[in-house]
């Protein structure tokens, strides 16, 4: 990248260098996403004109209010939290592993997370109702990373042997969560379904605000670790020679990335590719590696989730289609495109 585009930064002792151009395209990404998120509040089976948009924002308890305020933008919202947040779980995963297939859903987190929740679904939810299966979904993927890792531990692990090891883990859970869902009565099994496929239907404040918490609380936990986030596909020895911590940092770097894809399927159910796709995108946007392209990454996960429900919402009028459908429409030919050229 040319040295002109770079800029300095200085505050007294503190100084950064920010090269323009990855900035630049990540601003015109998150742009994408907002104009994303006007549509979303809309168009729908009630249209809004931008006027009206703009009346029901003064006027929250007209019938535009109502619509706008109370049943499209918190589900715009959670759309917008839980497509931003794999995408940043998918961009540390493949940091991380060095892999541009690395993902929550190829590590085995998502299938972790599925069989705890669809776990609590069939066997709990009668009783404890659905505000545990945050917790359990969680649950369900700091198990599978523990047992990854302690699988994948010989005097240290590497990224290739936490991926197989995911990748086995992966099909093992989906396994127990097909056996659940047959021995399970049929309501069950429908709602577990729709959950599984991924959707943000029904959203509403209050899993806003509890998601938003998690995600705040995440970011803090982050961003002293971007840092090592953006030396670790760096080879050990090189990363030893810098004075990381690489096996600590390693370990921190996943537990983060498995807590972030573990709250965003919680809230918005096992949405597929988001933590793949995404990544991949930012860096074919940006071209070069920083902080620019986690965000871009970020940007174009909320977007893509934010589109999916949108089609979902929209195109099948009277049905309304888990988002889940369409991200896995747009990731399963993605995902065997960077197969294929894995390959070659």
């Amino acid at each position: 990248m040319p040295m002109s585009d770079t800029r300095a930064i200085r505050f007294g002792s503190w100084s950064r260098q920010f090269a323009g151009t990855p900035w630049r395209r990540a601003l015109a990404v998150f742009v994408l996403a907002g104009l994303v998120g006007i549509m979303g509040l809309v168009i729908g089976a009630v249209k809004l004109s931008p006027l009206a948009l703009l009346d029901a924002m003064a006027h929250p308890d007209s019938q535009a209010g109502l619509i706008a305020l109370q049943l499209r933008l918190p589900r715009l919202l959670l759309a917008l939290l839980c497509g931003g947040t794999l995408a940043v779980s998918g961009w540390i995963f493949q940091q991380v592993m060095r892999n541009a297939l690395a993902s929550p859903d190829t590590l085995g987190v998502t299938s972790g997370a599925s069989a705890a929740a669809v776990a609590y679904l069939s066997y709990l939810a009668a009783d404890w109702g659905t505000t545990g299966l945050p917790l359990a979904a969680m649950g369900g993927a700091l198990a599978v990373i523990a047992v990854v890792y302690a699988l994948a531990w010989r005097s240290g692990t590497t990224p290739l042997r936490l991926i197989l090891m995911g990748i086995g883990m992966a099909a093992l859970c989906s396994a127990i969560t097909t056996f659940i869902l047959v021995s399970s009565p049929l309501t069950t099994t429908l709602s577990a379904y729709v959950w599984l496929t991924g959707s943000v239907y029904g959203a509403n404040w209050v899993e806003v605000r509890q998601l938003a918490l998690w995600c705040a609380g995440l970011a803090v936990l982050l961003v002293p670790l971007v840092r090592f986030a953006l030396l670790a596909p760096l080879d050990d020895a090189l990363a030893v020679g810098l004075g990381v911590r690489v096996q600590r940092t390693r370990a921190l770097l996943t537990l983060v990335a498995t807590l972030l894809a573990g709250v965003a399927i919680a809230w918005g159910g096992a949405m597929a590719f988001v933590g793949l796709v995404a990544p991949h995108i930012a860096r074919q946007v940006t071209r070069a590696p920083g902080v620019a392209q986690l965000l871009t990454s970020a940007a174009l996960g909320a977007t893509i989730v934010m589109l999916a429900d949108l089609v979902g919402r929209t195109l099948f009028l009277p049905l309304d289609l888990p988002a889940g459908i369409f991200v896995a429409a747009i990731g399963t030919p993605f995902f065997l495109a960077l197969l294929l050229r894995e390959a070659r």
